[in-house]
């Protein structure tokens, strides 16, 4: 374990060197919001609380971004470890059992599959190594349940590593992330998937976390 976390660790730095300029992109963010937020779900988690006998059965609310036809969504391991029952709602309305395919509590990734009745709408994986403090991003998801939502911010900082908290380097952002947002995709400006959101310093105003879609790419086969 140890040794691939070091693994690990050491990938997603060369991911992100630092000074590599990126191609220029402009899109408007409602353009952006178009093209993205089709393929960005809301994910309902019913998880048994063996803490609380009088309720033993509580829902966790987060967020998924699509990226296979087939109904493949990539999300947060947090947000599905443990569940017993997992329900997705795509940008449709349209309610869906699902089911878990892999986690990755190292990276907190998962993947899940929603039992879909048609193709669904695909979010386009970016490279998370082309970003430069300053970049704008925005930030699709469910934030307390307000389903497709877009907040926007700029990335501020690269390569945070955060003892105790993460065990990979994070992208840091202003962009709003609030609880239910945990695993929506974080966009650069040409709509393209950059990071995966993960959590929130809550100590602190506007300082968010986002796992880089290199990080994501490098275990998806291993999550399949």
């Amino acid at each position: 374990m140890a040794m691939r976390r070091a693994a690990l660790l050491l990938f997603a730095l060369l991911l992100l060197p630092a000074g590599v300029e990126a191609q220029p992109c402009d899109e408007p963010f409602t353009t952006l919001f178009e093209r993205v937020s089709p393929a960005v779900v809301s994910i309902q988690a019913t998880k048994i609380n063996k803490a609380k006998a009088q309720r033993r059965f509580e829902t966790l609310v987060g967020s998924g971004v699509v990226i296979e036809r087939d109904g493949q969504v990539l999300t947060n391991a947090h947000v599905v470890d443990g569940a017993a029952t997992l329900t997705v709602t795509l940008d449709t309305g349209t309610k869906a059992p699902a089911r878990v395919l892999g986690l990755d509590t190292l990276l907190d990734l998962a993947l899940i599959r929603v039992e879909a009745a048609t193709p669904l709408a695909v979010a386009r994986l970016g490279d998370s190594s082309r970003l430069r403090v300053g970049d704008e991003v925005a930030a699709i998801g469910n934030p307390i349940g307000l389903e497709q939502t877009m907040t926007r911010g700029i990335v501020s900082g690269l390569n945070r590593l955060l003892p105790g908290l993460a065990e990979q380097p994070l992208i840091q952002t202003d962009a709003p992330i609030n609880p239910g947002n945990s695993g929506g995709p974080l966009v650069d400006r040409c709509g393209h998937v950059i990071g995966i959101n993960t959590f929130i310093s809550e100590e602190a105003q506007s300082i968010g976390f986002s796992i880089p879609i290199n990080s994501a790419k490098a275990v998806l086969h291993e999550l399949r």
